[in-house]
Order: C-alpha cells, then sequence, then structure tokens
C-alpha cells in the first residue's frame, strides 16, 4: 500500500447505523449463496461508480488485511 492513502479512512458516511440497516435488510431472508451473490453484485457496481484501479487496489489490499486481522488464516493453510 502507499504511503499516501488513496481511499478515506475515516467515519464518511452521514449515517453509518442507517447504512447498515439498509445492508442488513437487503440480505434479510436470504440463503448463504444468495447472500453472496448479493455482496458481489454491490461489490461490482461500487467498484465500477469509483472506477480508479489505483483506488480500487488500494481496496482490495485493506481489505485483505483487516480480514487477517479480524480472523487469521490457520497455521496449516
Amino acid at each position: 500500500m502507499s504511503t499516501l492513502s488513496l481511499i478515506r479512512l475515516h467515519q464518511n458516511l452521514d449515517d453509518f447505523e442507517a447504512f447498515y440497516s439498509m445492508l442488513d435488510d437487503a440480505h434479510d431472508g436470504l440463503d448463504p449463496t444468495r447472500r453472496r451473490i448479493l455482496d458481489t453484485q454491490l461489490l461490482l457496481l461500487l467498484a465500477n461508480h469509483i472506477g480508479d484501479m489505483a483506488v480500487l487496489r488500494e481496496v482490495l489490499a485493506l481489505a485483505r488485511v483487516k480480514l487477517d486481522m479480524i480472523m487469521p488464516a490457520p497455521e496449516n493453510a
């Protein structure tokens, strides 16, 4: 990741709780497969909206780092 971040890391949503509620509602009643499809569609739509490959590259790298912090890979994986 570059030293000068291209992405906003501070709270940028006007109402984080409302967004989280909308996201939760969108997943309501979906089985795990349809949830993954919904998440993929959301990701692709947002990536298209962003449109900047450098930003998308940084976001993907940061998401991977955060994943490893939240849930480290098993040692024998």
